[in-house]
């Protein structure tokens, strides 16, 4: 995010220390591990250059990234300057020159082969994104899978670019819409996902003929550099300018650089609310093209006749999963009061059978990981502090599990009330509010009143519910789900949401069109020139 800084249990402030202390963690680092052998496999080093137009630098401060779950350094990042930024600027212009003159379908090759390269470090690169940013295994190999499916996708899209052809008013006239890329596209991705985002933004705006410059997650630079390496690799194979996907990472010097650039047309956001406000006014003050992806709050609906087992099941992954740390994660189950208990009581005995299961995300048995940071960790505590202090009783976990990193349990809240402050709030941690509700239009509305509106989901089998929550007086989310729980969206469908959310959309759909501008383009092919709307001018 924007203004994320990171602190860890080994580094006060935002990853600054003494020469002499930064000499002596570079020699203690994780990466000089063997067991860490995945680090130095994807080209990482001690010592990292955070910055890429076409050749690797970096002239900013000496930063070290912290694995979260033992709060050891992994390995240190040289991050960029301001100076740093505008070379890649620069560079990043230049070679939209040359990207922007490939067709399409040639463009959608090069992200055919950065899909292959990708394939063949997909458990490595993997392996990183649990260890940099905290997730299990099998979701930090999943997120780079999903990087390699869209790549897939866009490849396709390369040839399927599509315009219209519109009937004209006019004798000997040709009305059309024309799509032509918007030229560098600026990128600034959350640490909680820190290959997969960047991933949906790299390969559509590639294959709509754009450049794009990165800046990731201040938390997660390696991941950044190692994604980067990977896409550099076939760029450079194929006699292309580097700086045709560059890298600047940093702080929010760097992330206002880029919202205040006009050289960006379009600067793509995903973090917080409350830095997303900032970023679009900022990118609309110089009128250019934001897309944002911001925070939520999102609820399932436990309808009267919902099949509660799989309720259950659904539940427990969306609720808990990446320790509660996605954007779709559910925070509030509203459940009908004639199944409040009975579904209560089993996502107790759930939440029981998995918290055994809380460990280093690499180990095969883990099924939760801890927090990515310091800040996490005292967000989850105060929302449980305000929780209680409103009435609310802690059903299960509410507490930090004492041992190195940034490890909570996961946690169940009840007997507050639907509008409570801290039920409105967002809290990026494994917390849900379990709310009683007396029908479906009453569950609707609640789900409908906070500030947010990505995710949302109904249990239910009966079909006039299922209508009632896609219709217009539905769910107002972007993602609206029934009998599948609010985490886990396909690459094929457009994803983002609605109000603070902050109305972008990615991936799939034609969510190509926010990358490109758009021209009605009138051709005449007579020697005549008739007016529209019958016009005389004679």
């Amino acid at each position: 995010m924007l203004a994320a800084s990171r602190i860890s249990g080994v580094l006060a402030s935002p990853f600054r220390a003494t020469t002499q202390k930064l000499a002596f963690m570079a020699s203690s680092a994780l990466i000089e591990n063997p067991k860490y052998q995945f680090l130095k496999d994807l080209g990482l080093e001690s010592v990292n250059n955070g910055v890429y137009n076409g050749t690797w630098s970096g002239s900013g401060d000496l930063i070290s990234s912290v694995c979260p779950s033992n709060g050891s350094v992994i390995a240190q990042v040289r991050q960029g300057s301001v100076e740093d930024y505008e070379a890649a600027v620069t560079a990043s212009n230049e070679a939209w020159n040359i990207w922007a003159d490939i067709p399409a379908p040639k463009r959608g090759e090069i992200v055919r082969q950065i899909g292959d390269e990708l394939r063949k470090n997909l458990k490595p690169l993997g392996q990183l994104v649990s260890l940099e940013m905290g997730k299990i295994l099998p979701e930090g190999i999943g997120e780079v899978q999903e990087y390699v499916d869209i790549c897939d996708y866009a490849v396709g899209l390369s040839r399927m670019l599509e315009g219209k052809v519109l009937p004209s008013e006019r004798p000997g006239h040709v009305l059309l819409e024309q799509w032509n890329p918007l030229g560098v596209v600026g990128v600034i991705s959350a640490f909680n996902f820190p290959v997969a985002v960047y991933g949906w933004n790299n390969a559509i705006a590639l294959v709509c003929g754009n450049t794009l410059l990165w800046k990731g997650a201040p938390s997660t630079p390696l991941c950044s550099i190692a994604t980067t390496k990977i896409v550099a690799q076939v760029l450079e194979r194929n006699g292309l300018p580097g700086a045709i996907c560059s890298l600047v990472t940093g702080g929010a010097n760097i992330g206002e650089a880029m919202a205040n650039d006009k050289r960006l047309p379009l600067l793509s956001f995903t973090g917080s609310t409350q830095v997303g406000k900032k970023v679009g006014v900022a990118v609309q003050e110089r009128f250019g093209k934001h897309l944002l992806e911001l925070g939520g709050n999102n609820a399932i609906i436990v309808a009267e006749d919902a099949d509660i087992d799989v309720v259950i099941r659904a539940s427990l992954f969306a609720c808990v999963g990446t320790a509660g740390q996605r954007c779709t994660t559910t925070r509030r189950l509203i459940v009908h009061e004639k199944v409040y208990d009975e579904v209560l009581s089993k996502l107790v005995k759930a939440y029981s059978q998995v918290i055994d299961r809380i460990g280093d995300p690499l180990e095969e048995t883990t099924l939760i990981g801890p927090l990515h940071s310091k800040l996490s960790f005292e967000g989850y505590l105060k929302a449980i502090e305000d929780a209680k202090a409103a009435g609310g009783k802690v059903e299960f976990g509410g507490k930090i599990i004492e041992r190195p990193g940034f490890y909570v349990e996961p946690t169940i809240i009840s007997g507050l009330p639907h509008d409570a402050p801290v039920v409105h709030r967002e809290t990026f941690a494994p917390i849900v509010y379990v709310l009683k509700a007396s029908s479906v239009e009453e569950s609707i509305s609640w789900n409908n009143e906070v500030d947010q509106g990505l995710s949302s989901s109904i249990f239910t089998q009966n079909l006039g519910n299922v209508f009632k929550w896609i219709g217009p007086k539905g769910s107002d989310c972007g993602i609206v789900n029934v009998n599948i729980p609010t985490s886990g969206a396909e690459i094929g469908g457009a994803f983002g949401g609605e109000k603070h959310t902050g109305g972008g959309r990615e991936s799939g759909s034609d969510a190509w069109k926010q990358y490109m501008r758009r021209s009605t383009c009138t051709i005449n092919y007579t020697r005549e020139l008739p007016l529209a709307q019958g016009i005389k001018f004679e």
